[in-house]
């Protein structure tokens, strides 16, 4: 078999990389899992209270068992490590999402940055690189923080 690579090509809501035996399939779930993971590791660490907010946040949205979850978190840390074409491929990935799910992913990653209580200057520049890898429109990122702000405040 050749390991030349093949195009990568979208199938459904999941975008396809084959080369050689090796085929990885990257779908919304891993977008929204590598986009929390990037921005929780830019200060450095992974805090407890953004691993279980990481946990929360795939499982809940996407209805997975939290071994799931938690394997899904997993790949997208590898991957991060990894893979140096995962940016590219999180942005053409991107472009099957509709502005509510850009929304959706933004206010997902708000809660990842406050989920240790400290909104430290690495997570905000994350969040705003994030928010340019997958081209969500600024007023998206204000809508995001104003739906986060409005239910923390009720929930208080």
């Amino acid at each position: 078999m050749s390991s030349n690579p093949t195009t990568p090509r979208f199938e459904g809501a999941s975008f396809i990389i084959e080369s050689g035996d090796n085929v990885e399939v990257y779908d919304a779930k891993f977008l929204v899992a590598a986009l929390c993971v990037y921005v929780a590791e830019s200060d450095g660490n992974i805090s407890q209270a953004e691993t279980e907010e990481m946990l929360n946040i795939v499982g809940n949205h996407f209805k997975l068992e939290s071994a799931e979850s938690l394997s899904l978190l997993t790949r997208a840390m590898s991957e991060l490590a990894d893979n140096p074409d995962l940016m590219r491929i999180l942005k053409e990935l991107a472009e099957s999402l509709s502005p509510q799910d850009k929304e959706e992913i933004a206010l997902m990653l708000l809660k990842v940055v406050a989920a240790d209580g400290r909104k430290l200057a690495e997570e905000i520049d994350a969040l705003a690189t994030a928010a340019e890898i997958i081209d969500i429109d600024p007023d998206l990122v204000h809508s995001a923080f104003d739906r986060y702000f409005t239910d923390t405040q009720i929930g208080q």
